[in-house]
């Protein structure tokens, strides 16, 4: 018997999809309703899913940690602990006895089954490993995990900020936010503002000036957003303005969505000057009647300077009622760092091969 099919036998054919022109008018709202509601439905999944194995992992670290120490026994236990747990799961990855060792440290991290409430708990095991290995200090690392659940950083970004000590810049600008806007406002926009700002992925030397410094920060304009914080789009580099008939020339132009307003950036490539912020002001002000919608907050202003005198900056900032921050930005930041801090950090290498370890 032929055991290939007849092409004239009849195949039951699928009725035709209909055209979407001859749906009902309230059918896009439907579909996006639908989507919408199937898409947090799968980030609920992923979340609780995740949420789950942070929970088992915490739990095993616990058994290591409680058993290490009543019978006070070494690693060899735990040598032989994931060679049978990967006997017993032969289809389930992460028993390795480095991850094994990363679950007793999780346990050692967040003692108490609180962690299931903690923002940690929503963060993929990769970035935990991140911050176990990174960060000895518990208030630190609870930071850094909840920044890292706001803005939704990936590993390798989480990675970033942790090596630039972001906590440690977060807010620091000088700025008259507080005189010049309401203290919800203000607030908000301080803790968006850092000091200094790290372009760690700009190549620089001396002979460089603001234009190439402007130009290598459109070049990495990704990078240049993360190191800016949530809620930033780029919006132009050299914006025109015409004032009076006379051609001005903004560096950067960004929009914040989450400030709702523009934000102007000057890049000044020597000490602050408080001259340099007349021309910020003149440019924020174009803005203001140029291109902001009515609906739009006041524009604010950045200055980035290579160094600055703070009590200066504070002063010459007192003059002004429109919202100015002036910041330093520097090429790296690792030459600051403690030496038991640098050691400590593991390469991006090891860190994706440990993921990767069954």
């Amino acid at each position: 018997m032929s055991t290939f099919s007849d092409p004239n036998e009849d195949v039951p054919a699928f009725p035709p999809t209909p055209a979407r022109s001859g749906m009902p008018k309230w059918y896009p709202d439907m579909l996006a309703s639908v989507s919408e509601t199937v898409s947090t439905g799968r980030v609920r999944a992923i979340t609780a899913v995740n949420q789950e194995l942070v929970a088992t992992y915490w739990a095993v670290g616990r058994e290591i940690l409680t058993r290490q120490s009543q019978e006070g026994w070494g690693t060899k236990v735990i040598d032989r602990l994931s060679a049978d747990l990967r006997d017993k799961f032969p289809n389930t990855r992460g028993f390795s006895p480095r991850t094994l060792k990363y679950m007793r440290s999780l346990a050692e991290a967040w003692p108490g089954e609180a962690i299931v409430q903690q923002p940690a708990a929503q963060l993929p095991w990769g970035h935990h490993m991140v911050l176990l290995d990174k960060l000895s200090d518990p208030e630190t690392r609870l930071w850094y995990a909840a920044a890292a659940v706001e803005h939704g950083w990936s590993r390798n970004a989480l990675v970033h900020q942790i090596e630039t000590r972001l906590h440690e810049r977060s807010g620091q600008a000088i700025s008259n936010f507080k005189a010049v806007l309401p203290a919800a406002d203000s607030d908000l926009l301080q803790q968006t503002m850092k000091d200094p700002y790290i372009f760690d992925f700009v190549a620089m030397t001396d002979r460089h000036n603001e234009a190439e410094l402007e130009s290598q920060l459109v070049d990495h304009v990704e990078k240049f957003l993360l190191e800016l914080g949530q809620g930033f789009a780029f919006v132009g580099r050299q914006v025109r303005f015409v004032v009076g008939g006379d051609e001005f020339f903004a560096d950067l132009l960004f929009y914040n969505f989450r400030l709702r307003s523009f934000v102007v950036v000057e890049l000044k490539n020597s000490k602050f000057d408080p001259g340099y912020l007349g021309q910020l002001g003149m440019y924020m002000s174009a803005v203001d009647d140029l291109m902001a919608h009515p609906d739009d907050n006041p524009t604010i202003g950045l200055l980035l300077c290579k160094t600055k005198n703070n009590v200066v900056a504070e002063y010459a900032l007192r003059w002004y009622s429109a919202p100015i921050g002036v910041a330093e930005w520097k090429t790296q930041i690792m030459d600051s760092l403690p030496e038991e801090f640098k050691s400590s950090l593991p390469s991006i290498e090891l860190l994706e091969a440990e993921l990767g370890e069954g």
